[in-house]
């Protein structure tokens, strides 16, 4: 695929299957032998764990969005860097709803080949997400 193509798969990947929370989008773009190098402490590294990470996100944040601020691509590598933004009204990880707003930006990378997202890392400060939501 072309760095434009790359970066078109990446752009569904926030839009079509994060920020509406679409499974079926997911068994699209991700590779059946996708690896996730940043899971969540108790989920899976595989597609199943990505989109059981995806869905967790929307149950703990209702109005859970991401907005990307920054694509580049070269080659097989997408780097996205993005707002998450949502209002904890729901549970999160065992964490009751504390109904404060989220606003940080985390940057994921994306290994493509074959047209699929065959992995996945990303980066998100975690204690400032715990700041936001009154956690500490």
């Amino acid at each position: 695929m072309s760095v434009e193509e790359n970066k078109k798969l990446a752009r569904r990947m926030v839009e079509d299957c994060i920020n509406k929370n679409n499974q079926a989008v997911a068994d699209e773009i991700f590779a059946d032998d996708f690896i996730n190098h940043s899971p969540q402490f108790g989920i899976t590294p595989d597609r199943a764990g990505l989109k059981q990470m995806i869905a967790g996100f929307h149950q703990g944040f209702r109005d859970y969005h991401l907005a990307i601020e920054d694509l580049i691509a070269e080659d097989d590598k997408v780097v996205l860097r993005v707002r998450n933004t949502g209002t904890h009204t729901g549970n999160l990880m065992g964490i009751p709803p504390t109904h404060k707003r989220m606003d940080l930006c985390s940057v994921t990378i994306l290994h493509i080949a074959d047209g699929k997202v065959k992995e996945r890392w990303n980066v998100v400060n975690k204690l400032e997400l715990m700041r936001q939501l009154g956690l500490m």
